[in-house]
């Protein structure tokens, strides 16, 4: 075989291995494009029964959902109202609650404070009895000063605890002795030796008290 067979042989070879080549290639372009053409067809097949799945839907099938989900929306406010209301129920027990200790403090200071200024209107009154019947200028003074004491007292909302010729009241008074029949009827204060007061239902003060013996 000369050379120049040698070099043909070689080049038909050559290009009949590209030709191969090309043809693979070839294939393998068509199989891609099949692969393609087939998932879109899946996708588009896929789109088409969710159109198809969402036109089929009654008017009756909406409504019904949309009603559970109503349902669903007004169980939630109900369960958000309920809790408020709760809350709201709870801080109006906590206020009425801290009002009250705030107000048993605020009278319990002010029963201890009227309880200390007892003995000195005592003693203005005791003043008063020793000077007997002739004025003075220091008399004048201090019947002054008791008056405005009460006056004081009256607009706090103290009372007098005075219960001479009353019934004996053991809720009000303190016997600390006992009288005779002719002092009075029996059963009742006929001597009062120290007034008593007492700030609305609460006594600061009890009375004390001679009762007749009954």
């Amino acid at each position: 075989m000369t050379d120049m067979n040698r070099r043909k042989d070689k080049r038909g070879a050559s290009g009949s291995g590209a030709l191969r080549e090309r043809i693979r290639k070839a294939a393998e372009g068509l199989k891609d494009k099949s692969e393609r053409a087939k998932n879109m067809s899946e996708e588009t097949k896929m789109e088409q029964e969710q159109e198809a799945a969402q036109e089929t839907q009654t008017p009756e099938a909406d409504a019904a959902a949309l009603a559970a989900e109503l349902e669903k929306v007004k169980a939630q406010c109900d369960e958000y109202l309920d809790l408020a209301q709760r809350k709201q129920a709870e801080f109006a027990n906590y206020r009425r609650r801290t009002e009250g200790i705030r107000q048993e403090a605020f009278d319990d200071g002010r029963r201890d404070a009227i309880d200390k200024l007892l003995p000195v209107v005592d003693n203005l009154e005791r003043a008063l009895s020793a000077a007997g019947e002739e004025e003075s200028g220091l008399k004048a003074g201090v019947e002054m000063v008791l008056r405005q004491t009460k006056e004081t007292f009256g607009k706090m909302g103290v009372e007098e605890i005075d219960p001479l010729g009353q019934p004996f009241d053991a809720e009000l008074h303190n016997a600390v002795m006992q009288g005779s029949a002719e002092e009075g009827e029996p059963g009742t204060v006929c001597l009062v030796l120290q007034k008593g007061y007492k700030l609305g239902s609460r006594v600061i003060r009890h009375a004390m008290v001679k009762v007749v013996a009954g």
